[in-house]
């Protein structure tokens, strides 16, 4: 068994993010390997499992997979057609169920396939090789038998998950289960492990340390987490190290592993940029959009699915903007397009800029150039419309000031009681989310009937109590992080009598209205890019070697601008001055990081258990550009606060009753 030799630096001289690696690995390394040798057949059949099926639709179009000579996609566990004169390709997990199929497949007198190219996503066990080499006849067969070590899904440009979506019940349920939750932390640790496999990267491991209160406090699995992760990841690494040829033997990268209980409230609070807006707001299956089009033929509006993606210009552009500066942004696009197109002036009396978008959308789409571009603009103004829409209907921004004053000190338990006695039409969801936000900072109001009196108060059933009671769950208790010392404990300001779960930034200047919130990671990231990160909270498992450097020698940490004056709630602007650039868009990050790709330092992989947000996904792509470092997000899963939530709550699902027990 060989793994390719081919190193992920070698595929030009251009820098290439995470996920066009990874991309090249499976279209260069895995298909393209399979045109030459002995294969004389133009095109093949590619053979996956439900896992690595997935691996390949997050991380290549269909179009690529042709390209590269695949003619038919199909799943390993159903049955298939003969195809005696073709060449088949299989990719799969190294399963005992998969390796059985394979050589049913393969075996006897008459194999499905003429020959077989076998790629596994990860290592596979000594005994499955021994069963494959038993049988002489399909041994024949093979002409590629190789560890791809590619067992994650590429899920964004500098993003992956492990696709265990599980983890948070099987991690921090209230019942712990300690086979569950390590078999858990086994796969995520193998498929993590995979990632630096794939890019040839070696890292400095950094975990959160457990925090015991006191010598008599025991430590619990849950506390341990991050440690176990990081010793498992830190395991297979050793494997790869004499395993990998040209694996490197010196630190090429740094890693830091979180989990949830890291910050409890970035899942919960609403996130204003147009990403997470329209994963929050609109009734969208993943990434599926459903727009209505025009009928043909003046027809009624049909339905059609779309997918907002990298390969969509407009969504590359303005996913991590503020929802009021995506919206200003395509009003300027659709004014742009009609100005400077004759026919659309026509149509139009009234001068452009007295124009809503929706008249200008209708009056592009009544071109006869309404191409594909424009037909992608359009899609994004009606998307936006819908949000802000839902944004005035369910009167978001009051809520959503109201939920930043919280985090920053600048209210507490009275703004949320009046809150809740004036606003009593806010949706049982947002109110859910608003006490939730308040229990991660004043834990202590919802002791015993305090609680029960909130919830009677927000008028929310007994069901949601659930979602706040288990917070408790996710690691150590707020109540503990009073006394501590940590990155993340909670912060006391001499002019603020409330209590503050962030504390304000002098040098990041508040450009729009509600996105003063960071999650915690944007913090540690940088911290640890400063080299200025707590070894005593968190630890390494490698001391560095000497020659390891955060930053390269090209790529100096981004010195902060001299700094402006403390933000207030009153300066921003629920639109954007024009012509602003925060860095937070997605344009923003590419203009600043690709100017100089060749200059970019070593990167910084964040790994959180447990599920991670929009906004720390968004932080990544912001600290990129800022730091002159590829930061790259991984996690069990991405939640958006509705799933967050309803995982949450069945972390306690499994109690028993008193009525549950038959005596």
């Amino acid at each position: 068994m060989s793994f390719s030799d081919s190193d992920s630096s070698s595929y030009g001289a251009d820098y290439k993010n995470f996920k066009q690696i990874s991309r090249d690995r499976l279209l260069h390394e895995m298909l393209r390997s399979c045109k030459s040798g002995d294969s004389k057949s133009t095109w093949k059949v590619l053979i996956m499992d439900k896992l690595t099926v997935k691996i390949m639709s997050y991380a290549c179009k269909m179009a690529d997979i042709t390209d590269e000579g695949v003619s038919l996609v199909e799943d390993i566990y159903r049955r298939r057609q003969p195809l005696p004169s073709m060449d088949a390709i299989y990719f799969m997990q190294p399963s005992k169920e998969n390796v059985i199929m394979f050589l049913s497949d393969m075996s006897g007198r008459s194999p499905l396939y003429r020959k077989a190219f076998v790629f596994f996503s990860s290592p596979i066990p000594k005994e499955l090789v021994s069963h494959i080499k038993k049988d002489g006849t399909v041994l024949t067969r093979i002409s590629a038998l190789r560890e791809m070590n590619l067992e994650y899904f590429a899920i964004d440009s500098q993003a992956f998950v492990t696709n265990n979506e599980k983890a948070l019940e099987e991690l921090y349920g209230d019942e712990e289960n300690s086979r569950k939750g390590v078999s858990c932390l086994n796969v995520m640790a193998a498929r993590v492990a995979t990632v630096f496999a794939s890019l040839r990267e070696f890292p400095h491991v950094r975990y959160r340390a457990a925090k015991s209160l006191d010598a008599t406090t025991m430590t619990t699995f849950r506390d341990l987490i991050p440690t176990k992760l990081a010793a498992g990841i830190w395991d297979c690494l050793m494997k790869y190290k004499k395993t990998i040829p040209n694996f490197p033997e010196t630190e090429t990268c740094e890693l830091l592993i979180l989990d949830r209980s890291v910050d409890q409230i970035a899942p919960i609070i609403h996130e204003w940029t147009y990403d997470a807006m329209c994963h929050d707001l609109l009734n969208m299956d993943g990434n599926k959009y459903v727009q209505e089009v025009p009928g043909k033929n003046g027809g009624p509006p049909e339905k059609k699915e779309v997918l907002l993606e990298d390969h969509d210009p407009v969504w590359l552009e303005l996913r991590h903007a503020h929802i009021a500066d995506a919206s200003e942004r395509l009003h300027d696009k659709m004014t742009n397009f009609v100005s400077k197109n004759k026919a659309a002036q026509m149509h139009g009396s009234r001068d452009t800029h007295e124009l809503s978008t929706r008249d200008l959308q209708k009056m592009v789409q009544a071109l006869p150039q309404y191409s594909e571009q424009i037909d992608k603009l359009s899609l994004h103004v009606e998307i936006a419309g819908k949000v802000n829409k839902i944004i005035r209907e369910l009167g978001l921004r009051e809520l959503g000031q109201l939920e930043q004053d919280l985090v920053f000190g600048d209210a507490g338990m009275k703004d949320v009681i009046k809150f809740l006695t004036t606003k009593e039409d806010t949706t049982g969801e947002n109110k859910l989310r608003l006490l939730m936000i308040l229990a991660a900072i004043y834990p202590e109001k919802f002791e015993g009937e305090k609680g029960h009196n909130l919830m009677k108060l927000a008028k929310l059933p007994p069901d949601d109590m659930k979602a706040v009671s288990n917070m408790r769950l996710l690691g150590e208790s707020l109540d503990s992080k009073k006394s501590s010392t940590g990155t993340f404990s909670l912060k006391f300001d001499l002019h603020k009598k409330k209590r503050a779960a962030r504390k304000e930034r002098p040098n990041e200047q508040e450009t729009w209205q509600l996105s003063r919130f960071y999650p915690i990671i944007e913090e540690l990231i940088e911290n640890l890019s400063k080299g200025e990160l707590s070894k005593e909270d968190y630890p390494c498992l490698n001391d560095p070697s000497p020659s390891f450097h955060g930053t390269s020698q090209s790529a100096p940490v981004h010195q902060q601008p001299a700094a402006h004056s403390m933000r207030s709630r009153r300066t921003p602007t629920w639109a954007r001055p024009r012509n602003s650039d925060d860095g937070y868009s997605s344009d923003s990050v590419l203009r600043h990081a690709s100017s100089d790709f060749k200059k970019m330092g070593q990167r910084i992989f964040v790994v959180i258990v447990g599920g991670a947000t929009r906004s720390e996904l968004r932080v990544c792509h912001k600290l990129t550009a800022k730091l002159k470092r590829e930061v790259v997000l991984g996690s069990s899963g991405l939640d958006d606060p509705a799933p967050f939530i309803t995982r949450l709550k069945m972390l306690t699902e499994n109690e028993l009753s008193l009525d549950d027990l038959q005596i």
